[in-house]
């Protein structure tokens, strides 16, 4: 997982606290090179492109529905785009035909650029649940020409972990278990965690945890874990698909009351250009297959095993059976 922001604009939500994902800077398209993605009988059916974000975890995402498309028949290639400002209208005009996307943070996206950025915030469309959430993301979307199709078990939110030492000898596996204890945590996260409803005032109010200070040392960095690792801190911010907390010895307590958005994974296309059935098909069986632990190895092994994003998808997918090897 990189710590790039996702937001892009968006109006204050889960990602604009945790600024853990998306898309930032850049204002072209910019192809990727090379051979086309997936293989077997790609063509047949006519091209896709599919849209990536420029942070890791979209990049993989990116890949593994250009294979799983391409095993299905179609031409394909992965184009990265550097925010959601430039994708989603490239999306919506057909110049990208799918994108992976994240259902609470694309939804309060299109909530802002269609009843403003003031009105979205005071009237947010996301929730802690998925259905409702996705239900309201595709009020938005489908007038724009897009279509959504089901989410995930895969997930990357906002999450709060402690060390395993800490939780073991407070009886600790949820953020109510924290708030029922009365321990006083200070917290490693941005400095915004202060303000953000999804951080320290969600915290206060929701689970009723002693908040005692917020130490900046930013969202799910080396530093942040390391600080609550040592001691000096007993909460870190990161997000549920990071996948090097166990280095640090450090466990996640679970969001049980759905103080986080959700923010589960799922496909969005061009209605006109991608709505056929069999490309439906062909992403349901990937979505019903990824986990959020899938997603956090895959990202591992971008990040630190260095290999590339399309090479793990494809290990990915032949070993679940989603593509022909």
């Amino acid at each position: 997982m990189t710590s790039t922001s996702r937001m892009a604009g968006a109006v204050i939500g889960i990602l604009a606290l945790a600024g853990s994902l998306a898309a930032c800077g850049g204002d072209s398209l910019e192809k990727d090179k090379g051979a086309p993605a997936g293989g077997g009988d790609s063509g047949k059916k006519g091209s896709l492109v599919v849209g990536a974000a420029a942070f890791t975890e979209s990049k993989v995402l990116a890949e593994l529905y250009a294979q799983i498309l391409g095993d299905a028949g179609y031409s394909t290639s992965v184009t990265t785009v550097k925010n959601r400002e430039l994708y989603e209208p490239s999306l919506e005009k057909g110049e990208i035909d799918v994108v992976p996307e994240y259902a609470a943070t694309i939804a309060e996206f299109l909530n802002a650029k269609v009843n403003g950025a003031k009105a979205a915030e005071s009237k947010p469309v996301a929730s802690g649940d998925t259905a409702a959430t996705v239900a309201a993301l595709k009020k938005l979307a489908e007038p724009r020409g897009l279509k959504v199709l089901p989410a995930g078990k895969a997930v990357d939110q906002n999450a709060f972990a402690v060390t395993k030492e800490f939780a073991d000898k407070h009886k600790l596996k949820t953020l109510s278990d924290l708030g029922a204890a009365k321990i006083g945590v200070k917290v490693a996260a941005g400095d915004e965690c202060e303000v953000r409803p999804f951080c320290a005032p969600g915290l206060k109010k929701t689970y009723g945890i002693d908040v005692t200070g917020i130490d900046p040392k930013g969202v799910g960095t080396p530093q942040s874990k390391q600080a609550v690792k040592d001691g000096k801190d007993q909460l870190v911010l990161t997000t549920t698909t990071d996948a090097v907390l166990d280095t640090y010895d450090l466990v996640f307590l679970d969001d049980d009351k759905k103080l986080q958005n959700a923010d589960n994974v799922l496909p969005v296309l061009n209605a006109k250009d991608a709505g056929a059935q069999d490309i439906a098909d062909a992403l349901g069986k990937l979505t019903g297959a990824l986990t959020t632990d899938d997603l956090a190895q895959l990202n591992r092994k971008v990040d630190a095993e260095r290999a590339k994003p399309a090479d793990v998808a494809r290990e990915y997918l032949q070993s679940k059976g989603l593509i022909k090897k």
